[in-house]
């Protein structure tokens, strides 16, 4: 009778142990799924977004890769269309759910005809304002070749890739200077803001003035020009960087003095493709960070 006693109590002893090791095992199961979940959420909130500033001489070539949706803003010159096409490709590109052309002139559309040739796109914006360039004209046909539509934005306008959100704040309706027609987006993704000025001149950014352009980063308007950033807009902005897309030695003599001096007056960090190159901007969390490269972009 006692060695039965013994083995009821061994046997009470055993299951106690199970049912305490089953607790422990379920708090500890828990908690390492709750901090999964709140590792993941963290990580979907720091997805990196990358800026590609492409060194297409005197001219803008953008690209943006978000996760797995890609953007571009203008295409270089007419030159530069096919090593674009090159050089994306091998980034593994193949589709874009937006391309924008901020406006008419070939320093910025040359290379679009190649770009809507070879890629699948979703979305294709561009200002009203025409032109009777050829340039224009190659663009037309191969958008009407390839079934894209021309679709032109409102002030207000609203679109969102993955985790940036844009918006336009400049059409440039009321000109007929086809610089001032440009279309300038603002990005966001977290607590960053870039801010993308196309070919737009200081009778834009005076516009510009009453809204919400507080931005970390500026693509820095026509180049470097005298005709495009402002005192008042630059202290408005108040960027830590400025991307200047500029071709070396080019007749044009941008970036000027005026303009150099007016983003350092402010403490502006300054990158300029005719020094470094293609320019890659990393965005994670609120990190910005940078790097420079060679790429054979530049017809």
């Amino acid at each position: 009778m006692l060695k039965i006693k013994s083995n009821k109590k061994l046997n009470k002893l055993i299951y106690s142990l199970i049912c305490l090791l089953v607790l422990v095992v379920g708090y500890f199961t828990t908690n390492y799924d709750n901090t999964s979940s709140s590792y993941e959420n963290n990580a979907d909130n720091n997805n990196e977004v990358l800026v590609y500033f492409i060194d297409v001489g005197q001219a803008d070539a953008i690209y943006i890769k978000d996760g797995s949706s890609n953007m571009m803003i203008d295409a270089g010159n007419n030159a530069d269309g096919k090593l674009l096409v090159k050089y994306l490709q091998s980034l593994n590109v193949d589709e874009f759910k937006y391309v924008v052309g901020t406006h008419a002139h070939e320093d910025h559309i040359g290379g679009m005809d190649d770009i809507i040739n070879n890629f699948k796109i979703d979305n294709f914006y561009m200002p009203e304002a025409i032109s009777t360039s050829k340039t224009f004209e190659d663009v037309l046909d191969a958008l009407d070749k390839n079934k894209v539509i021309f679709q032109t934005p409102k002030i207000g306008d609203k679109f969102t890739l993955e985790n940036t959100n844009f918006e336009v704040l400049s059409i440039g309706t009321d000109t007929s200077d086809l610089n001032d027609t440009s279309l300038v987006l603002k990005m966001n993704y977290n607590n960053t803001c870039v801010l993308f000025m196309g070919d737009a001149s200081s009778n834009i950014e005076e516009n510009l003035l009453n809204k919400d352009i507080n931005c970390q980063v500026l693509k820095v308007g026509h180049h470097g020009s005298r005709y495009s950033s402002s005192d008042d807009f630059i202290k408005k902005v108040n960027p830590a960087y400025g991307i200047i897309m500029v071709g070396k030695d080019n007749k044009y003599g941008h970036p000027t003095k005026k303009t150099l001096d007016i983003l350092n007056k402010y403490n502006v960090t300054i990158h300029r493709t005719d020094e470094e190159g293609t320019i890659l901007m990393h965005l994670k969390g609120n990190d910005i960070t940078f790097e420079n490269f060679k790429t054979e972009t530049n017809g």
